[in-house]
């Protein structure tokens, strides 16, 4: 009831809403509300609330589990379903929420006839490691106008000690080309100015299919397929993966974005084989120098876990110098936290705050290292995606102001005049 209304006044007329989603964690993650929006709203689905969840830390568990007990304070009468990885791994524990309605699995989530069901079942969730496909969804369009998230890739077969997304998203598995093709065709003509490859590991791209083809050359096909199409990036790589192919696009290819972002993690050796990554720390070094060498513009972004177990002041200066060594410009940094089910919750810990401080040392390297980015950037011209109202970004992914409100996702050229709080300045060309 109103805080204003009378006792024994009737309670207002409610009015239909359509689907509200929530959405954590990664772009895939981003992806996948849109297909389930358009699924909810192809069913019917009115005052029903999706909150898809993430799993990577238990912190964006608990994150998750405020926001649905915060949601059912909100929204007394609305249908609230959640799905996700988090929700994939540990089904019970969100099906016992007083708060939910329904628990629905990452394959079930993606599947139309798990939205048009009447929810006699409180769970529907399959065995994700059983699954041996996925299939290209057509989104006409997304919330966020300015790009389009595009899924390639699903899943992962490896096994870092830190991870536990590969049992929430099953094996790897690939999506065909002519879907990929069909997908993109439709967002161009939608009016979508870029578009991002998205995956849990979009570098594994291919052996599943017929042919085997890999990420370079479903790219190139693409590229070849959609040349309307005037932005293309991808989204985190595995350096230790890459094929000649997409090594030859890095450096003819304009429309593909000279920003990589990397999985790096560490910057030690020993630290990289105890979390079973694939890389050494020559590994990633050598791959920035040969994009550099062929495309000199490039720049890098990277994620890195400071304070993973057994992790000394020595192995953590060697990740530190690892933003020098591989020029890296935009950093994704997280203390370590340890996931349950993990190998690496078993492991010697480190305390929490020394994790915390060793994250706050990494990025403020990071900073320095955007700072020193942006700056060299200045006095250059830029094309420009235009996220909303006056601040875009550029081929680099450097955020950008021109001062003037301009149509989100509409591509402009600019000239870069300075930086202020962060951020480059630019005028209009």
């Amino acid at each position: 009831m109103p805080a204003d209304a009378a006792p024994d006044s009737a309670p207002p007329p409610t009015e239909a809403r359509d689907p509200e989603i929530v959405t954590f964690g990664c772009r895939l993650n981003s992806y996948e509300s849109e297909v389930m929006r358009t699924h909810a709203r192809n069913a019917g689905l009115e005052d029903v609330v999706i909150v898809n969840t993430c799993a990577v830390t238990s912190e964006a568990e608990r994150q998750a589990r405020q926001t649905i007990r915060k949601l059912r304070r909100e929204r007394p009468g609305a249908r609230i379903v959640v799905t996700g990885c988090a929700a994939q791994i540990d089904p019970k524990r969100f099906a016992a929420m007083p708060e939910v309605d329904q628990v629905i699995g990452n394959q079930e989530k993606l599947q139309a006839e798990s939205w048009g069901l009447p929810p006699t079942e409180k769970v529907l969730v399959n065995d994700i490691m059983s699954v041996k496909e996925t299939a290209g969804h057509l989104i006409g369009g997304f919330e966020d106008r300015a790009r389009a998230f595009v899924q390639v890739q699903q899943g992962c077969d490896h096994r870092c000690t830190f991870c536990i997304i590969p049992f929430g998203r099953g094996p790897s598995r690939s999506v065909p080309i002519g879907a990929v093709v069909e997908q993109v065709q439709a967002l161009v003509r939608a009016g979508y100015n870029e578009v991002v490859l998205s995956g849990v590991d979009i570098t594994s791209y291919g052996p599943d299919l017929p042919g085997a083809p890999t990420l370079g050359q479903m790219v190139r096909r693409l590229l070849a397929c959609v040349p309307e199409l005037p932005r293309l990036r991808l989204s985190s790589l595995d350096c230790i993966e890459m094929d000649e192919d997409l090594w030859r696009l890095i450096e003819q290819e304009p429309r593909l974005m000279p920003h990589l972002h990397l999985s790096l993690q560490a910057g030690d050796d020993m630290i990289l084989k105890r979390m079973k990554r694939r890389h050494s720390r020559a590994d990633a070094v050598a791959f920035c120098e040969r994009v550099r060498r062929l495309r000199p513009d490039a720049v890098f972004g990277a994620d890195f876990i400071a304070g993973f177990p057994t992790e000394t002041e020595e192995m953590f200066a060697n990740t530190l110098k690892m933003v020098e060594d591989c020029g890296l410009t935009w950093l994704h940094v997280f203390p370590f936290s340890p996931r349950p089910g993990t190998p690496a919750a078993r492991m010697p810990q480190i305390d929490g705050g020394v994790r915390k401080e060793r994250a706050a040392r990494l990025r403020a390297v990071g900073a320095q290292a955007e700072a020193r980015t942006l700056a060299s950037l200045v006095g250059r011209t830029a094309s420009v995606l235009i996220e909303k109202d006056d601040l875009g970004r550029t081929e680099h992914f450097a955020e950008i102001r021109l001062g003037v409100t301009l149509p989100p996702g509409s591509v402009v050229r600019a000239t870069i005049t300075g930086v202020a709080d962060g951020a480059l300045t630019g005028t209009l060309l």
